[in-house]
């Protein structure tokens, strides 16, 4: 069976400390072969418009230049952005449905595997859990 979309990864799993959007939800540019753009581009699986959303990776072992990544969601309307967290820039947020795609990002001439991100929602992070 070949896979129509990502492989499917769980939130805990891919942001095991969370994760923090940042910016605004934005539209998916859609671009065409002479580099023209041409509005929003579409989920090919749902044919809903893409929306993406940054967002900060809060484990601290993450490495330098991987940890903000962007989150593409397949949605009619535009997702909401969750609340912000005590007046900082910051927004707790959660992903289901998310699943990520591995494929080759040319990088000066080096190859390197890179990894995109999809969620099927975006919400509000609930209460971080201890560490009892």
């Amino acid at each position: 069976m070949a896979l129509q979309s990502g492989i499917p990864v769980s939130f805990e799993a891919y942001f095991p400390r969370g994760a923090f959007m940042v910016g605004e939800v934005e539209p998916v540019a859609k671009w065409s072969d002479d580099g023209e753009r041409q509005g929003q581009d579409l989920d090919k699986n749902t044919g809903h418009p893409l929306w993406q959303v940054r967002v900060i990776d809060a484990d601290p072992e993450a490495r330098k230049g991987q940890n903000e990544v962007t989150v593409k969601i397949a949605s009619i309307a535009e997702p909401a952005a969750p609340p912000e967290a005590n007046g900082l820039p910051f927004r707790p947020v959660f992903f289901d449905g998310l699943s990520v795609t591995p494929y080759v990002k040319e990088s000066g001439g080096r190859p390197r595997v890179a990894f995109s991100l999809r969620a099927r929602e975006m919400k509000p992070a609930g209460k971080p859990r201890s560490n009892d």
